[in-house]
């Protein structure tokens, strides 16, 4: 390496790397955060693959022209082309949740203009951002810096041709990003569909613990000192050589000059055994689509093969510190374990990336008292038990018999006439809906119903709810026969138009708390009812879609804890794919609370994901059970 070349404005994504072989000299042009992380005088190893250029005396490389290699430590760490991996996924219908096609994800380091103009859109996404306003842009003809989402319009040119994106806030210049794109898509399909970003760890950390005192530099006391050090810190730096530099310059000139000196010489001090991931941004319309742990695990896969961001030690560990993580297990599907809480109390979280960081954190989780307590674990169910029903909900030698009286009378004369014409004048229908019903329903078992429109399967859930909670009328009580139910029956009940939860001018997730008093059980109920999008816990009901309403009112539902759990119609207004994620979660939760639940669903899709214990069919009358086993 005999130099580099960073525009200043452009230094994200475009970057002049200097090499001279015993040949000759190369430019190798590549972006910017990449090159960056170069030293004059370090060892590299290039592959000329395409033609080199001229121009000027200069001999060129372009962005496919060549491989690179950085020599660190005896060790070849592959640099260029950047990182790129491809996943195929299947791409399921909404409408009956088969596969329809594979579509391909691929994941790779960005490295274009509009890579960073994509992570601008994304991020505002990001419900933990701060900002409003999440970019700087920056007019090349007339240096206005403009702050938006989206590529602006430079007011003092009156056009965009000259503005390109400077920097994403939050970011540092040591942040490096994946991208994750679909390949192969439809047209109104996004290409970018999320982001994650790597950064070094943070320069301190002291762990707060449950009696509120403080462990000052928890990280150095249970892993290696040196794989946080030297970190990514221009603000340590900073203060070293303000002074200095106040002496020779002007105070706000001094703090720009030392500003810029200071953040390039901390990446050239930059050197950790570990690395952050300090953004996880999936677009709204993929988050169920599971491409937020797919991009994780693209993301852990970066870092350990490239030694991401500064490419120079082996990696150990990576950290990652997100108040979110307590509310969501996202990163412990990925592999992720909790290790303690920081002095501001979020939770920090870490996956070994070789048998030593494997070693260290399990020794921490076994000996630290606070650690055995939780394991590893934070994400932890918090829904908690139901009390079972004491004894089964028995149907004997039930019948019930609807009937209606029909007439004309009262009528206007075109509509008897009509009527008329029909042999409609005046009758009696009496119609027998159950007939000599015996079934029992066992404590803790999950029962679907099923048949055609009209056959009954309400009716059946109505004598259970005059049972067990007395509901008043005659569409709740049997013509013969009787409904035993236990007494310690606690229902919640679904029946659209009949009997539903209801909802006041309040957020969704201030309802669901109320009724549970408890913010963590709270989300998880949200989430299991598929409204885990943030944006969605502080909307009102009314702002809701229909299937959106229907997932709030079984949330509702479940804050109250029932232990007899009767939905008629379930997931009526959902697409296959969402009614199945919800039925699987909503099964779980049914078996791990203890819970009994009465189900009404024709579709095959929803039964599977429900997986009951026995099947009841209702219809002209009779009721015949089917045990799933």
């Amino acid at each position: 390496m005999i130099g580099s070349e960073l525009p200043r404005f452009k230094n994200r994504w475009f970057g002049i790397l200097l090499v001279k072989t015993d040949e000759k000299e190369y430019s190798l042009y590549m972006s910017g955060s990449i090159a960056q992380w170069f030293e004059t005088g370090e060892e590299v190893t290039i592959e000329v693959i395409g033609r080199p250029r001229e121009r000027e005396g200069e001999t060129y490389l372009l962005f496919d022209d060549y491989r690179l290699w950085r020599t660190y430590n005896g060790a070849e760490i592959p640099i260029w082309p950047a990182f790129s991996v491809e996943k195929e996924v299947p791409r399921l219908s909404p409408l009956t949740g088969e596969k329809i096609y594979s579509y391909s994800i691929r994941a790779r380091e960005a490295i274009y203009e509009k890579d960073y103009e994509a992570i601008a859109e994304l991020e505002q996404y990001h419900y933990a951002s701060q900002k409003e306003l999440v970019a700087l842009w920056r007019c090349e003809k007339c240096g206005e810096i403009l702050e938006a989402n989206a590529k602006p319009i430079c007011p003092e040119c009156d056009t965009d041709e000259n503005v390109h994106i400077l920097e994403i806030k939050g970011s540092t210049p040591a942040s490096r990003f994946l991208m994750i794109e679909l390949v192969k898509r439809e047209e109104f399909e996004p290409e970018y569909v999320a982001y994650v970003r790597v950064d070094p760890p943070v320069p301190k950390m002291h762990r707060r613990l449950p009696d509120g005192s403080l462990t000052k530099d928890i990280r150095e006391k249970v892993f290696p000192e040196d794989w946080f050090h030297p970190v990514y810190h221009p603000e340590e730096l900073f203060k070293k050589r303000l002074s200095e530099l106040r002496e020779r310059y002007a105070g706000k000139v001094a703090l720009r000059r030392l500003w810029d000196e200071v953040k390039w010489e901390a990446l050239h001090e930059t050197n950790t055994a570990v690395s952050r991931i300090a953004r996880v941004v999936v677009h709204p319309d993929y988050r169920s689509d599971g491409l937020g742990k797919l991009a994780v695990q693209m993301a852990i896969m970066w870092v350990n093969e490239r030694r991401i961001p500064e490419m120079r030690r082996e990696k150990q560990l990576i950290e990652t510190i997100a108040q979110m993580a307590r509310y969501n297990p996202f990163f412990e599907k990925v592999g992720f374990k909790y290790v303690w809480d920081t002095a501001s109390g979020r939770p920090v979280l870490y996956y070994p990336l070789t048998e030593a960081a494997k070693g260290y954190l399990k020794a921490f989780l076994e000996k630290d008292p606070v650690a055995r307590e939780h394991g590893g674990k934070l994400c932890l169910p918090s829904y908690g038990k139901v009390e079972p029903l004491e004894e089964p909900i028995k149907f004997e030698d039930v019948f019930m018999v609807f009937e209606n009286e029909l007439d004309v009378e009262g009528l206007p004369e075109e509509l008897k006439e009509l009527l008329e014409a029909f042999g409609v004048r005046s009758r009696v229908i009496q119609r027998q809906v159950l007939r000599n019903v015996d079934v029992e329903i066992l404590p803790g078992e999950i029962v679907v119903i099923i048949g055609a429109s009209g056959a009954g399967k309400t009716t059946f859930l109505r004598l259970i709810l005059g049972a067990c909670a007395g509901a008043s009328g005659i569409q709740y009580r049997p013509t013969m026969g009787r409904v035993k139910a236990p007494e310690n029956a606690k229902i919640g009940a679904l029946i659209p138009g009949e009997m539903e939860p209801e909802f006041g001018d309040e957020s969704i997730l201030e309802h669901i708390y109320h009724k549970m008093g408890n913010l963590r059980a709270a989300v998880e109920v949200l989430n299991r009812c598929g409204l885990s999008d943030a944006v969605l816990y502080r909307a009102r009901y009314s702002e809701l879609s229909t299937g959106q309403k229907e997932r709030a009112r079984l949330a509702s539902l479940l804050a109250e804890k029932p232990n007899l759990l009767l939905i008629d119609e379930f997931a009526a207004h959902l697409d296959a794919l969402t009614a199945m994620r919800i039925a699987r979660r909503l099964s779980s939760l049914i078996r791990e609370s203890g819970m009994t639940a009465v189900i009404v669903t024709h579709r095959k899709e929803i039964i599977n994901a429900l997986a009951p214990d026995k099947i009841l069919f209702v219809g002209y009358g009779t009721v015949k059970e089917s045990s799933m086993s």
